[in-house]
């Protein structure tokens, strides 16, 4: 089991690896060994989401997540196959953990007085300004 939250737990079976090649420096070696890995993961189909955390999900995941709600994540930062898996994988943990926290709800508040004072002196300062580019008027000459 892999452990997101204190409430998710992912079943390893759920996970799909798919090792690929990397492009980058590596010489000859880069061109013999699949270095990169292409996790996926089912979200749409997965017991261990609920679907609050499945609806986030599809927002954060963005072009990562095809139209049948499996997350595709490619980890090719690395030189070895065992620290891309690493890397995939803890970006899945991240992903789940930021999908997993419910957004706060933004509490209403009222400006206060102090920036209430200070928009209206900057609105005369600049309305002044204004008022000093006009032509002067046939009554001022």
């Amino acid at each position: 089991m892999i452990r997101v939250t204190d409430s998710i737990s992912l079943s390893e079976h759920e996970i799909e690896e798919h090792f690929i090649r990397a492009p980058g420096p590596g010489g000859q070696h880069v061109n013999k060994v699949a270095s990169a890995v292409q996790l996926r993961f089912d979200a749409a189909n997965s017991p261990a989401l609920s679907e609050s955390v499945f609806q986030r999900l599809t927002v954060l995941a963005g072009s990562r997540m095809t139209r049948d709600g499996v997350i595709v994540l490619t980890a090719k930062r690395f030189r070895s196959q065992e620290r891309n898996r690493q890397d995939a994988l803890q970006r899945l943990i991240i992903l789940i953990q930021a999908a997993a926290s419910s957004p706060k709800r933004r509490q209403p508040t009222k400006p206060s007085r102090a920036s209430r004072q200070k928009i209206a002196e900057g609105k005369r300062r600049h309305a002044s300004l204004k008022r000093q580019r006009s032509k002067p008027s046939a009554d001022e000459t």
